[in-house]
Order: structure tokens, then C-alpha cells, then sequence
């Protein structure tokens, strides 16, 4: 299990939380079709660190950036969904 820092509600269960998608697959509202298809389906998928959007669905229903390795599930940084990252 992980456990996740969320800067709202501080340290809790990965269960907590739902996994939305990586930030690279977050479509621009001015994409073309093309764009958003190139984005959503041929993405990479590399092992090591990924900034990810995850919700806290069981607490206080923000989104999330979370730095996590995709090997190890270590998480390195949470910050508010919109905030730079570290």
C-alpha cells in the first residue's frame, strides 16, 4: 500500500485516491482531433519517474500532481493539481 502526502488532508491510504491519468495524456481544450488522438493513444509508457493526476475520491475530492516512480511506487512529490512541481 501506498501512502499518499495530499496537502489538503496530509497522510493517507492510497485507497483514498483514484488514479486519473498521466499529465502528459491531458488534452489541450484547443487541440485538433488529430492532436488529441496522437496524445490520448501513442504516448510513451516509460519505467521510472511519472507526474501523474490522481483525486482524493474519499476525502476531500481534489486533484493531484503526484511524482511516482512507476518501478518502485515510491512517490517523490504531491502537490496541488496546477502547482509546479519541485
Amino acid at each position: 500500500m501506498m501512502l499518499i502526502q495530499c496537502p489538503y488532508c496530509g497522510p493517507r491510504a492510497q485507497v483514498e485516491f483514484t488514479y486519473v491519468r498521466s499529465i502528459d495524456s491531458i488534452v489541450p481544450l484547443d487541440a485538433s482531433a488529430e492532436a488529441a488522438m496522437a496524445t490520448l493513444y501513442t504516448r510513451d509508457n516509460p519505467r521510472g519517474l511519472s507526474d501523474e493526476l490522481w483525486r482524493h475520491t474519499h476525502g476531500c475530492h481534489q486533484f493531484l500532481t503526484v511524482r511516482r516512480d512507476t518501478v518502485t511506487h515510491d512517490i517523490e512529490t504531491v502537490v496541488r493539481f496546477g502547482e509546479a512541481l519541485s
